[in-house]
């Protein structure tokens, strides 16, 4: 019902929207929040038919999203931390010194407009630790 309440609320103030020029960041920050509850929804459904109605829910507010001037921000393992765009909500000890300050997993994507972060892609974050040295013994 949230979900429902939610897209109710957004669709309107599409309808609604007025001739404001450049992105409305209000709107397309709703639109997010709308993908990734459609997105959450599917992921707890019960049945096939209920998951594919979620994420073409969720496709369609990512379509909306980009036609509207908003960009996904998605970094895939591997890529550097960016605090610009990026909020490390997990560390993940590394004993590879490679992969450093590197997104070890996508959590929740991100929202840019006009190239400003809007909402940061939370992610888990390598930190490298090395190993404990070996005790020596006499």
């Amino acid at each position: 019902s949230r979900l429902v309440a939610r897209q109710s609320a957004a669709l309107a103030r599409l309808v609604d929207g007025g001739t404001r020029a450049g992105p409305d960041v209000p709107l397309l920050v709703e639109l997010h929040a709308l993908r990734s509850d459609a997105l959450a929804c599917a992921a707890t459904t019960r049945t096939r038919k209920e998951r594919a109605a979620f994420e073409a829910i969720a496709a369609g507010l990512e379509r909306l999203l980009a036609g509207r001037g908003g960009t996904l921000v998605s970094p895939r393992p591997g890529h550097a931390f960016s605090a610009a765009t990026m909020e490390a909500a997990e560390v993940v000890a590394t004993d590879d010194a490679a992969l450093d300050r590197t997104v070890a997993a996508l959590l929740a994507p991100g929202l840019e407009v006009d190239g400003r972060s809007v909402r940061p892609a939370r992610v888990a974050v390598h930190r490298h630790r090395p190993p404990d040295p070996e005790p020596t013994t006499r």
